[in-house]
């Protein structure tokens, strides 16, 4: 079922569920070649069938800004945020307010797991470490969100091409430019990069910082990103070559005229077909795209009028093959097409779109 369907079925909001996935606690489909993960109704069944459903679902998946935060801590806000931008948690979200300023969100449950864990950071003077990284204007929340985003996604996936499109979204046009210097595989890599589970919703402006905080700002973490991109590159292309224009064969858009062994004029659709084929064999690939000068009149194919209609319209479209395809054996001169009149009107005045008035010649 589609990710909306399965939140509806959990009795979770879309930000909830965004999280429960985010988390591993919903495990999805991610589709091969980009689009929308799913989900399978086992695991919705086996998500309900919990005991304390669904209050202990919403539990597990609640977040919480700095506020809230540092009061589930026993902290003050300040502090919440100088251990947050040091990275002693890891934020889970984000959301832009009325300011379009970011405001992170933390899972509630992993913050009472370091009040547990770590609780000499909540009380008196903070370490050492802590504080040179503050001193030197340190802020790990986004380059942590970030990673921990990544890393989920590689879990998920299994693509080697899939894998270098998450890798690519952390490198800027220009880097991505200089890694993967083929313009088919940045298409391609763009084309199946992955997604939140309900898309970029939101504003336009929501959008764009999405984007820019999932690219890396940081020397160690640019490099290790671009080298992490090559390695999963060539283990793509030993897989199979990113698609290219052209990969997919299509029948030549014009028609061929070919006269059989028994006189009668059919066509072939330019693969090797042999004369004397009919109409009807004609592939409809080839009849949908057959460029036509004027509708086609309401004859049956291969009738006398038509084939004629067919010649004329060949001798406009291609002037070099003439009455019959080049080097076939019979084939008459090439036509010349009559020069125009001198203040013949031109293809709009003809068309009705526009007059013109011919201009006489002076006396």
């Amino acid at each position: 079922m589609t990710v909306g369907a399965a939140a509806q079925e959990l009795q979770l909001k879309r930000g909830e569920f965004a999280v429960a996935v985010h988390t591993g606690l919903v495990r999805v489909l991610v589709q091969q070649g980009g689009g929308r993960p799913r989900v399978r109704r086992e695991e919705v069944d086996r998500l309900r069938s919990q005991d304390g459903f669904p209050e202990v679902l919403r539990e597990r998946v609640r977040t919480v800004g700095t506020a809230e935060g540092a009061q589930l801590l026993g902290i003050s806000p300040g502090r919440f945020t100088r251990l947050a931008r040091a990275g002693c948690f890891t934020p889970i979200t984000f959301y832009l307010n009325r300011y379009r300023t970011v405001v992170w969100l933390y899972l509630a449950q992993e913050l009472a797991e370091f009040a547990v864990r770590e609780p000499r950071l909540l009380v008196g003077k903070s370490p050492d470490r802590v504080r040179d990284r503050l001193a030197g204007g340190a802020d790990c929340r986004a380059r942590d969100w970030r990673w921990r985003r990544v890393e989920r996604l590689l879990s998920l996936l299994e693509d080697p091409w899939a894998r270098a499109a998450v890798l690519a979204v952390t490198l800027d046009p220009v880097q991505l430019a200089e890694v993967v210097d083929d313009p088919y595989e940045r298409a391609y890599l763009a084309r199946i990069r992955p997604e939140p589970a309900f898309g970029l919703t939101g504003s336009h402006r929501a959008r764009e910082t999405w984007t820019r905080l999932m690219q890396a700002d940081e020397p160690d973490e640019m490099l290790w990103r671009r080298v992490g991109l090559i390695m999963e590159l060539d283990h793509a292309r030993e897989t199979r070559q990113a698609p290219r224009p052209g990969d997919e064969r299509r029948p030549r858009l014009g028609r061929v005229h070919e006269r059989g062994p028994d006189g009668v004029r059919g066509f072939a659709s330019g693969y090797g077909s042999e004369p004397g084929v009919g109409p009807a064999a004609e592939p409809a690939s080839a009849r949908d795209h057959t460029p036509t000068c004027e509708p086609n009149p309401v004859t049956e194919p291969g009738s006398a009028f038509d084939t004629a209609r067919v010649d004329e319209r060949e001798s406009l479209l291609d002037p070099v093959r003439g009455s019959g395809p080049v080097g076939w054996p019979g084939s008459g001169p090439v036509p010349v097409p009559a020069a125009l009149p001198e203040h013949a009107p031109g293809l709009l005045a003809r068309l009705g779109l526009r007059t013109r008035k011919l201009r006489q010649p002076r006396r």
